[in-house]
């Protein structure tokens, strides 16, 4: 048996390696594919052990190992009946000679990782995901968890099982346990100056400049600035998310619509010019960009 596993979804890869092993009755053979020779070929693909007739052999990384990947093809019309073969390879090229005849000759299964805009997909994924865990998700919950995690499936993973050590879940308990990420941090930032909270956006701020990036901090803030405006400028038959292909869930797009209709086209023009200028002073001298973000927050206030 020949399988080829690809994509960039290393969370689904490695479950489904999990699932193949679980399944073999035996010890699997892992192998570094840099570290192989063109001799150690017979021995993996034709050979049988001395303990078992059947063998899984799981190698990582071959496609970077040119000379063996190159000399491939030659091999695998031997390959043995008695080994199941699993290729895994994260980025492959479809045009050399030796994925086309693992086109040909093995079950390939390639695992794409979710994009932003997949929110739909992480939130489906991890209120059936929860049910394994034996936690009970709702669509409210689940779109809390997508918000402050992101949808990368080892981070919804990770959030899931510290929330089955805690039994029963609610909002309070995924806010006290589920860090919120960057984007999300700094999307509440946003909002909390909206509002007019002056000590909270700088607590906030002192709390972000442990762990973050000041000028990833506010090319995220201009981001949001841009899906502000283009929302709340927008008239009535205009539709921005889809206009401008705004990767955003409804549910941001909601909040972001609030908040435009607080701010009011001249509140928009002030927000966006703030945040003009202090990317342009950023960029210009050597003020501290913690301040001069502070600052351009304090003018939206």
């Amino acid at each position: 048996m020949l399988r080829l596993l690809t994509g960039d979804n290393s969370f689904e890869i490695e479950r489904e390696v999990a699932r193949l092993v679980a399944a073999f009755d035996g010890q699997p053979e892992r192998l570094d594919g840099v570290e192989l020779t063109l001799k150690d070929l017979p021995d993996l693909l034709m050979g049988q052990s001395l303990f078992s007739t059947k063998r899984l052999v799981i190698i990582r990384g071959l496609s970077e190992n040119g000379e063996v990947w190159n000399k491939l093809p030659d091999y695998l019309a031997r390959l043995s009946d008695d080994i199941e073969l699993i290729l895994v390879d994260t980025k492959l090229d479809k045009r050399t000679n030796a994925y086309k005849a693992l086109k040909k000759d093995a079950e390939i299964q390639e695992f794409t990782a979710w994009s932003d805009g997949d929110y739909l997909a992480a939130e489906t994924w991890l209120i059936k995901e929860a049910k394994h865990n034996n936690l009970v998700l709702d669509k409210k919950l689940a779109q809390l968890i997508v918000r402050r995690v992101g949808v990368d499936q080892w981070q919804l993973a990770t959030a899931l099982e510290k929330l089955s050590l805690a039994g029963e879940v609610n909002e309070t308990l995924v806010k006290d346990l589920i860090d919120a990420n960057p984007s999300e941090n700094i999307f509440s930032l946003l909002e909390t100056a909206i509002k007019g909270d002056g000590r909270a956006v700088h607590q906030m701020l002192a709390t972000l400049e442990l762990t973050e990036d000041p000028y990833k901090l506010l090319g995220l803030l201009s981001s949001q600035a841009f899906q502000l405006a283009a929302i709340g400028l927008a008239g009535t038959d205009d539709n921005p998310v889809s206009d401008l292909k705004l990767r955003l869930p409804p549910f941001v797009a909601q909040r972001l619509k609030a908040q435009a209709r607080d701010l009011g086209r001249t509140g928009l023009a002030r927000l966006v010019h703030a945040l003009a200028e202090a990317d342009a002073d950023i960029k210009s001298s050597s003020v501290n960009p913690w301040t001069r973000i502070e600052m351009a927050l304090l003018k939206i206030i």
